[in-house]
């Protein structure tokens, strides 16, 4: 009996899918806000806290690099799109700036476009660390995506 209750849990596992888009204005007050969104977002795969922290540092920086790098301090839209399929939880966020001219460059550590504000240059080493996936594209003048995707823990659907 355990075997075909895991056997029907793995395939609702499976089919588990949902969707949700969030745009909001490239204002530093709103960062905070977009990780508290995509946290809400995934409590239904029963994350681990250490999840649900890596996830919110992983959103944070990508939101505040758009807001930083990005638009560079004009008040302009970010979104973010997360994705439910199965037990992964995949996120983009996404921003029209000004693009980045050498993406393997930005995603080097240490690198950073603005050392005039004594930026770090670890977000994208950050999110690299935190998430099982990320993927970045960008093109100068049209804006930049940030792909990532995480796998959660064994959390149930609908619980």
């Amino acid at each position: 009996m355990k075997e075909k209750e895991q056997k029907i849990a793995g395939a609702a596992k499976e089919e588990r899918q949902n969707h949700m888009k969030l745009e909001f204005d490239s204002r530093s007050e709103n960062e905070g806000f977009a990780r508290v969104a995509v946290a809400a977002f995934m409590t239904q795969l029963n994350p681990t806290i250490e999840e649900v922290a890596d996830v919110k540092t992983a959103v944070s920086e990508a939101v505040t690099n758009s807001i930083i790098h990005g638009y560079e301090g004009r008040v302009e839209k970010i979104i973010i799109r997360c994705s439910i399929k199965g037990d992964e939880l995949e996120i983009t966020v996404e921003d029209r700036g000004v693009g980045i001219p050498d993406v393997k460059a930005a995603m080097e550590p240490l690198y950073t476009s603005k050392p005039e504000l004594e930026r770090s240059g670890m977000g994208f080493a950050f999110m690299e660390a935190f998430m099982d996936t990320l993927r970045v594209e960008s093109t100068p003048g049209v804006g930049t995506a940030v792909h990532m995707i995480k796998k959660i823990g064994t959390g149930q659907w609908g619980d």
